[in-house]
């Protein structure tokens, strides 16, 4: 019932830049916090950053002062522009948002389907 649909991801030289988009289509009532994670092979998911619908965001460490989380709420739309990018940087990255159905009293966690980002050095 709630669909979320990645672009952007590709192979880039490092110090390039990327941006990712994430589009939440369905039958919700509300959208709550967004946010990317990421996964490397051989290692586990973790969270890049995050952004609640009020605007307040959230970095990891590593992507600070590289990264920009923002969102739309009008297009239910969450972006990350990544900048200064690192071969550590390679990962699949994972759209995910917090969302409250129409049938449902509380909100649940969903998933995009991933897309690649390969920074060579």
């Amino acid at each position: 019932q709630v669909q979320l649909v990645e672009s952007g991801g590709g192979l880039v030289q490092a110090g390039g830049s990327l941006r990712l988009s994430c589009v939440a289509s369905g039958r919700f009532f509300s959208l709550h916090t967004m946010g990317w994670h990421r996964q490397a092979p051989g290692k586990q998911r973790e969270l890049v950053a995050a952004i609640t619908s009020g605007g307040t965001t959230n970095y990891e460490n590593s992507v600070k002062g590289r990264f920009t989380i923002s969102r739309d709420n009008a297009k239910n739309t969450v972006y990350l522009q990544m900048n200064s990018l690192k071969p550590e940087d390679t990962a699949v990255y994972y759209c995910a948002a917090n969302v409250r159905l129409r049938s449902e009293l509380w909100p649940s966690n969903y998933w995009g389907q991933g897309t690649q980002v390969t920074v060579s050095s």
